[in-house]
């Protein structure tokens, strides 16, 4: 698969329509064409610390952002019918699901792929299948873990390699 969007969400808090940023890398017959990367004021509007330890943003980073359904008029455009990916397809996809839903948007027909179980499956010997573990096996350097648009380019770099 050459022709893909990666997308990685990071959340607010425990409820998964809590997005608060996306990161989208658009790959084009095997090139990066282009990055998108918002912060979005989550529903339900709070965060807990364990998402904070995780990706450091606060509710002073997102209060004056656009809610999902403000961005998601034009990304949807963008995205089309085109195939999604992620590290983890069973989160960000919970997360697109559970944030459409919150809305009432209609819920996305693309198709979903994961390249944390496809490394499981092409590279069993590795420690760990985390992001940053499989994408520095890959030869990625992921700088900013927990950045939604520096994990979609790591996934994206997995996903030329492993589809």
């Amino acid at each position: 698969m050459k022709t893909f969007i990666a997308l990685d969400f990071e959340t607010a808090n425990q409820h998964r329509s809590s997005v608060c940023s996306i990161g989208l890398v658009f790959v084009e017959n095997g090139i990066v064409i282009d990055k998108y990367y918002e912060l979005i004021k989550p529903i339900p509007n709070f965060y807990s610390h364990w998402n904070t330890n995780v990706h450091g943003l606060v509710y002073d980073d997102t209060v004056y952002s656009e809610n999902f359904s403000e961005i998601w008029e034009d990304l949807s455009k963008r995205i089309k019918k085109m195939p999604l990916v992620a590290h983890n397809s069973m989160f960000d996809e919970g997360c697109l699901k559970a944030v459409l839903s919150v809305y009432d948007l209609p819920i996305h027909k693309n198709p979903f792929f994961c390249t944390y179980r496809k490394s499981k499956s092409m590279f069993p010997n590795l420690p760990n299948h985390k992001l940053n573990t499989v994408a520095a096996y890959l030869g990625f350097e992921l700088e900013n873990h927990h950045h939604a648009l520096a994990d979609a380019e790591a996934c994206a770099h997995i996903a030329l390699q492993v589809f």
